[in-house]
């Protein structure tokens, strides 16, 4: 048996087509709107996960400076006769150790120089050309110069690249102990450190 046309309960009669029509058109409107609401929370919340990402993996507070290295005290711990050079103010050493390189004792510091720039110390206690030729990177003597009494070697590396802290290096005998220093700063700020070197070897 055939249906008759759909009663509608509000009205209490069957549809029109033109009301027909008109119901579909407001429920497709009603549910692009909800959609277009869904979407912009979606878009919303994914907006602010990735600025949450950035903020936690991109954005570092700057740490806080190291506290200097009082390399005077860790030399007079060492037991050994060590070179612990008095610099003048805006030095700090990052680091100082004693330990053994290739058999040899040597005696480490780090310094942090007034312009920012690196310098490396190390004295090899009785040490020998092996020990001398790792502690300059293998590198070949470039002229010498007369520092706080001492002959120094020079190598001058910094029209190469990636010689990292060892651009510029001084090496000088001291008794039966061979010292080098290496690093990135100005040929002055290396004068200030062999001249201590020297003074206190």
């Amino acid at each position: 048996m055939a249906r008759g046309p759909r009663i509608v309960a509000e009205l209490g009669r069957p549809e029109t087509p033109e009301e027909t029509a008109q119901r579909k058109a407001e429920a497709s409107a009603r549910r692009r709107s909800n959609q277009t609401a869904f979407n912009l929370v979606v878009a919303t919340a994914a907006s602010l996960l990735i600025v949450l990402f950035l903020i936690v993996v991109v954005v570092r507070p700057t740490p806080p400076a190291p506290e200097p290295v009082d390399y005077r005290s860790i030399a007079q711990e060492s037991g050994e006769d060590v070179i612990a050079p008095q610099l003048p103010d805006g030095w700090n050493a990052n680091g100082a150790r004693l330990d053994t390189e290739g058999g040899v004792r040597t005696w480490t510091i780090g310094f942090v120089t007034p312009t920012g720039q690196y310098v490396g110390f190390d004295q090899g206690i009785d040490a020998n050309e092996t020990w001398l030729a790792g502690a300059v990177d293998g590198a070949r003597p470039t002229g010498t110069a007369a520092i706080g009494g001492l002959e120094w070697a020079v190598y001058d590396r910094r029209d190469q690249s990636d010689t990292g802290n060892y651009a510029y290096i001084l090496s000088a005998e001291s008794g039966d102990d061979l010292l080098v220093l290496h690093g990135t700063a100005p040929d002055a700020e290396f004068e200030t450190l062999a001249s201590a070197v020297a003074e206190e070897g």
